[in-house]
Formats: structure tokens, C-alpha cells, sequence
């Protein structure tokens, strides 16, 4: 029976538990979109995960949506990130980095100058995000991509994981849910084209296939997940029967020999933990709100491989060890989750 605390190897990773840290936005990059050196001790701090999913970073100048979000689409910023991975390895550690490109879930307030909003398609997001030019802005409305910049913005996913390995990091995980552009490609109500990209089931598939396929080209699928929650409506998605749409994806990218995929339960609507176990071959990372009791029974179960954390790793950078010796978990202090600055980020004390 599987125990969070046994090591586990994910693909071409190597894990000494199957505690996972989950990729949370936290909005403490510094000038350039480069990693600061406080986001530096944040994930040393949590070093003792068997393994750490960055925040998501932008592959590429128009995929950024929310303020202060790091990238990791030049030179310096790589520069950054390496100092982080060299910390979080020197504690021994894992780290993969998140790659999050928002698509349509943008305001130009938050992004670089002469960057753009594309999409599949060119539908407006319903919502709203923060920026810290004027507060609250609507989702813009994107621009559809060209076939051309489709094939580009491939190529940035690819170019994005080369240099996450060249700063040393383990792998990298595509981020494809909430509402983001592999996710708006995946849907019916995001994806109107009538290209090779959309139309027809396997159309609305292609581009995450593709992107999966052409950053496992560059690193290796050993060292490549994928992150997924079907029927997540976050950031104003749509589609007419994500069971069908995801269990065909996790059909096609099970013989990709990926190191993982990462799937989240929905509170209701599809059993995405049934769904990828159903349907996907490979090591699967659950997330479900998990306590450590549950966490322990759904692997024992046989539900999945490892289990990720979110915001218990928010105040608590030992979790590892207060899970293992059962002492007290410090709760959340929501107020300052994407505010600059330490508090609320790397004040949260160790356990003595």
C-alpha cells in the first residue's frame, strides 16, 4: 500500500515523497517579470516536498494576464529562476516550473508593452481581474489567432521548457485548466475555428497534443506533466461535454510517456479522479482539498501516486515534517495572498 512519505519516481524525476507543493499564483515577481529573491526563499522554504510545481510562468511576452507574474521567456529571466531551482536543489529538493499561458483571461495593464490578447477565437471572457493601474479591468477582448501564430506560440511552450531545463529545473507541467488557452482550445465555447485547431473534437485536442509533443521533443516526455480539471468553469469556460473532450485527451497522451498528470476534482459535475484513472496510463498527481488523513486513504486506494497541497503549503513551508510528526498546521492568512511584499509569504514560521 502507498504511503505520502515513500519516494516515487515520476517519469524522469526522481521524488523522496509523494508530497507534492501545487502551483499557486502569488503575484512577488520583480521589475522585468524576473524571479526576486524573496520568491527565492519562498520555495527554499519548501524545500522538503518531495516535489514543487512553480507558480504558473508565461512562455512568451502575450501569454501574461495577471500582475506581477513571473516569465521565463528571456535570458535574465532564466538567469532568475536558476538561483531559485540552485536554492531548492541545494535543500534537496525537486522543482518543476509551471507553464501558463492566459490567452483570453487578460488586461493590458498587466501585460508588457506591445504584447497582445490572442485566443482560438475571438470571444470575450465574462469576468473581471486585478490590476495595479486601475483596480479591477474587464477581460479584453483577444484577438484569434493566426494559423501562423498558433504554430509560434508552440514553438514558445518548446523554447520556454528548453530554458526551464537549461535553469536546471526537474520538468515542467502545461498548465491546461482554468481557463487558459490549452483549456480555451480544448472547449467548445472558446474554440469556434475551423482550421486544424478547432471544429472537430480532435481538432479542439491538437493543440495541446501538439504543444506536449513538441516540448517533450525538447526535454523529454520523462520530465513533462499536464495539469487538468474537466468541467472547471473558472475564467467563463464552456464546453458542451468535457467528460467526452478529456477523456479522449487523456486517451491520445497516455502513450506519450509523460512523468505525470496532475488532476484536480471538481466539487461536483465529472469525477476527474475516476476520468484520469479510467482512461490514463501513466503516474497521476491527485488534488482534492486533501487533508492528510484523506490524502493517505486515496492512496491506499489505489487513486493515484502522490498528492499535491495548495494552500496548506501557503503557511506551512515544513509541511513534510509537521505531517509527519502531527503538529499543528498554521491556517492561511487570505488577506495577503497576492499582495508585494513578506508578509504573508515568507513569514510563515517553521516548527521548531
Amino acid at each position: 500500500m502507498a504511503d505520502l512519505f515513500d519516494p516515487i519516481r515520476l517519469g524522469d524525476i526522481e521524488l523522496s515523497s509523494r508530497i507534492v507543493m501545487a502551483p499557486m499564483t502569488r503575484s512577488r515577481a520583480e521589475e522585468g517579470d524576473e524571479a526576486s529573491d524573496m520568491m527565492r526563499l519562498y520555495y527554499e522554504q519548501r524545500a522538503s516536498a518531495g516535489l514543487i510545481i512553480t507558480e504558473g510562468v508565461y512562455p512568451c511576452e502575450d501569454a501574461k494576464g495577471y500582475v506581477r507574474t513571473p516569465g521565463l521567456a528571456n535570458e535574465r529571466q532564466m538567469l532568475s529562476w536558476a538561483k531559485v531551482v540552485e536554492a531548492v536543489h541545494k535543500r534537496g529538493g525537486k522543482i518543476v516550473a509551471q507553464l501558463m499561458h492566459c490567452g483570453r483571461v487578460a488586461s493590458h495593464h498587466n501585460k508588457p508593452i506591445g504584447s497582445r490578447t490572442l485566443a482560438p477565437s475571438a470571444i470575450q471572457a465574462d469576468g473581471k481581474l486585478y490590476t495595479d493601474a486601475v483596480g479591477m479591468a474587464p477581460f479584453e477582448m483577444p484577438e484569434a489567432m493566426t494559423a501562423d501564430e498558433v504554430t509560434q506560440t508552440i514553438e514558445a511552450y518548446a523554447n520556454c521548457a528548453a530554458m526551464a531545463r537549461e535553469a536546471g529545473f526537474d520538468g515542467v507541467e502545461l498548465h491546461a485548466t482554468s481557463g487558459y488557452l490549452p483549456a480555451q482550445f480544448l472547449s467548445t465555447g472558446t474554440n469556434h475555428r475551423e482550421d486544424a485547431y478547432g471544429g472537430s473534437l480532435s481538432g479542439r485536442l491538437k493543440f495541446t497534443l501538439d504543444t506536449l509533443m513538441a516540448i517533450s521533443e525538447k526535454i523529454g516526455s520523462g520530465r513533462v506533466g499536464i495539469r487538468i480539471c474537466p468541467g472547471n468553469p473558472f475564467n467563463d469556460l464552456q464546453d458542451d461535454n468535457p467528460e467526452e473532450t478529456f477523456a479522449e485527451l487523456l486517451k491520445a497522451i497516455s502513450p506519450m510517456g509523460l512523468a505525470y498528470l496532475h488532476v484536480i476534482r471538481m466539487k461536483a459535475g465529472v469525477d476527474n479522479i475516476k476520468l484520469a484513472n479510467d482512461h490514463f496510463t501513466g503516474p497521476i498527481i491527485l488534488n482534492d482539498s486533501y487533508d492528510l488523513d484523506r490524502a493517505q486513504k486515496a492512496l491506499g486506494s489505489g487513486q493515484g501516486d502522490a498528492v499535491s497541497f495548495g494552500r496548506h503549503y501557503i503557511s506551512n513551508p515544513d509541511l513534510v515534517e509537521r505531517f509527519k510528526t502531527g503538529a499543528e498546521l498554521t491556517p492561511v492568512n487570505f488577506k495577503t495572498l497576492y499582495l508585494p511584499g513578506a508578509e504573508g509569504y515568507i513569514d510563515y514560521p517553521a516548527v521548531d
